[in-house]
């Protein structure tokens, strides 16, 4: 293969890959996306001193009402009169509850109690100081959590009736309020993206103008701040979308052309870049066209930057952490016919140099998972194949893994690219070797280093694989994109030679693999591919007999169990409650088990067999007429 780990990169045998090899974890070049700390200003100090602090009294009030709203029916003359006391309180306290820690959690909590005319008092309550709060680092949640309830509250019956006067006047709909809330953000555009935490209610107020919520925005307002959370890619994010009125869409529109105003801001400023991200996931979803633009004013501008030594202006960009950042973004939005001329006009000729980069090896990444034409794939290949196992020496599996994806995605350059890995992983000749294929992909570790042998020798013929060994070795951990790896591989078109690696696993290996939090997706992917057949399935889970209950009683080899049960036939039924009921006691004992032995309805296969076959082949046949519709 001309490039390997026995020459230029001879002693990295270990790929690095998986968990602390992802792209914001320690020295890995690029920090975590999530809030920076900036030192107060002498100004917000004096602020929080001209305004409203919430006494121990009024606290300790809204905690006991909260903890009573919780207690109470959920429907019922009495909650609605609870609601409507506890939120009237709410308003005239609004603002100091919103910029007190405790006062922001529970006000948050009561927001998502409330009913359509209770919430826009209480908005209206905050809209004098609208700027001070989505400027707080408590009152942000606030309006973010008001802001979510929008998908619930816009198809509220309410909205239609007339509005009764509040203090100042009519009260303004759920509607206006929005909109105003949209204007004050366009007319201090700059100021409150570049805000550390205004930037989040832009980010909201977006999602909710076009009627598209992020998942990883709603997971990031649950208070998910671990790195486990923030390191999700922008493709494995899934939107709800609800509907809005028409004059949303038009606001959307208009708000994101404050973008054009100063591109070079939220190109380079790295608070403000996120909201651009956001912006173009949004506009793709829901303008199209203008989303172009957007991208096509980005990629323009970084285009006629200085040029770089070895090619492209736009080289330089993919390699600075800010901008890369929001050129992946770019780079999953573009239409193909556009990234078709974008790899050709920047990026061709550069994969290798980008691969081996330390933040230039994400934006790639993003390209591969962008291409869907055999048109583009087919020069990437090309260019990219060659250096396999250097890039993944290098520490970035992620390149290899997006690669596979795309072959998968096209259907081109399938039965390439496995050899190519082979090779990268040292298990291609001699072809004895092959069989291991599947515990070296999902370690992401070359056959020597898996298998504990000594360094080869320049020219040295390669050892003959020892089944014996193999078979007395336990799995070791399974990476995360070590399962991705292999999920890709048993969605090609062939899918063989890694179905015989996993047939070749003994029973205890193949436990661990479900076992694994990782593993465990392979194991879903042999029961959901449409390229595995029904001889094949039963080929390699056949493997797991005698090990049915210490499958029940793990945490994710009782999913899979699950899985398993729900895609067998009558027969198969029988086999696994069979084993399941030799071990009833356990089963019952265990956290994990008892659900499992509930799903197989292990008591009653016990004590009334033949009820238990009556009802397993009822939900057979339903499922038999189920399939046949959707096949049909």
């Amino acid at each position: 293969m001309g490039l390997g780990l026995r020459s230029p990169h001879k002693v990295r045998h270990r790929f690095p890959a998986g968990g602390k090899r992802g792209r914001w974890t320690k020295g890995s070049g690029r920090p975590s996306p999530g809030r920076e700390r900036q030192p107060p200003d002498e100004r917000s100090e004096s602020a929080l001193d001209s305004h409203p602090h919430l006494s121990s009294e009024a606290l300790g009030y809204f905690r006991r009402a909260l903890s009573a709203l919780k207690e109470s029916p959920t429907t019922g003359e009495e909650r609605e009169l609870m609601v409507h006391n506890i939120l009237k309180e709410v308003e005239s306290q609004a603002l100091a509850l919103s910029t007190n820690r405790t006062g922001s959690e529970m006000l948050q909590e009561l927001l998502g109690f409330s009913p359509l005319k209770p919430f826009c008092r209480v908005w209206a309550a905050l809209r004098s100081s609208l700027r001070f709060v989505a400027c707080h680092r408590c009152g942000v949640h606030v309006l973010q959590s008001a802001l979510l309830q929008l998908p619930r509250l816009l198809g509220s019956p309410a909205e239609e009736e007339e509005v009764e006067d509040g203090k100042d006047g009519p009260m303004e709909t759920l509607e206006q309020l929005v909109l105003g809330l949209a204007a004050e953000v366009c007319d201090d555009f700059l100021f409150y993206c570049g805000d550390t935490h205004g930037s989040f209610v832009v980010r909201t107020l977006l999602q909710v103008l076009g009627g598209t919520i992020l998942e990883s925005e709603r997971a990031r307002l649950r208070g998910s701040q671990s790195s486990e959370a923030q390191r999700v890619p922008a493709r494995e994010c899934k939107p709800t979308d609800f509907e809005v009125p028409e004059t949303f869409l038009n606001c959307l529109q208009d708000l994101s052309s404050c973008f054009l105003k100063d591109i070079a801001v939220f190109i380079t400023d790295k608070i403000s870049s996120f909201c651009l991200q956001v912006a173009l996931q949004i506009l793709h979803r829901r303008q199209p066209q203008f989303c172009a633009h957007l991208c096509n004013a980005v990629i323009d501008y970084l285009s006629t930057r200085n040029s770089s030594a070895d090619g492209s202006p736009l080289l330089l960009f993919l390699r600075d952490q800010t901008s890369s950042r929001l050129l992946e973004q770019v780079l999953l939005v573009l239409e193909p016919p556009r990234l078709q001329s974008l790899f050709e006009n920047h990026f061709q000729g550069q994969l290798q140099t980008l691969a081996a980069h330390p933040i230039a090896n994400f934006p790639l990444q993003r390209l591969l998972d962008a291409i869907t034409t055999s048109e583009l794939l087919s020069p990437v290949f090309e260019e990219l194949s060659p250096a396999l196992e250097a890039v993944l020496a290098q520490g970035h599996p992620g390149v290899v893994v997006a690669l596979v994806g795309a072959c998968r995605r096209v259907g081109a350059h399938q039965a390439q690219v496995l050899q190519l890995l082979l090779e990268a992983f040292h298990c291609a000749e001699p072809s004895s070797r092959q069989v291991a294929c599947v515990p070296l992909f999902a370690t992401l570790m070359a056959y020597e280093v898996y298998y504990g042998l000594m360094e080869e020798e320049e020219g040295a013929v390669p050892a003959e694989h020892q089944v014996e060994i193999a078979a007395a070795r336990s799995l070791e951990e399974v990476t995360v994109l070590g399962s991705l790896l292999l999920q890709h591989l048993l969605h090609f078109s062939t899918p063989g030679l890694v179905l015989r690696s996993l047939g070749a696993l003994t029973g205890p290996q193949l436990l661990a693999l479900a076992q694994s939090p990782a593993g465990s997706h392979v194991l879903d992917a042999i029961l959901t591919s449409p390229s595995v057949t029904r001889k094949q399935r039963r080929r390699v889970l056949q493997t797991l007999k005698g090990q049915y209950v210490a499958l029940a009683c793990s945490r994710h080899g009782s999913r899979v169990l699950d899985a398993i049960w729900n895609a067998a036939a009558l027969g198969a039924r029988k086999e696994i409650a069979t084993e399941l009921g030799e071990q009833n006691q356990e089963l019952i004992r265990d956290p994990f088990g008892h659900h499992v032995a509930r799903n197989v309805a292990l008591t009653t296969f016990l004590k009334r067999r033949e009820a238990w076959e009556q009802q397993q082949g009822a939900v057979a046949k339903r499922r038999r007429a189920l399939n046949s519709i959707l096949e049909g």
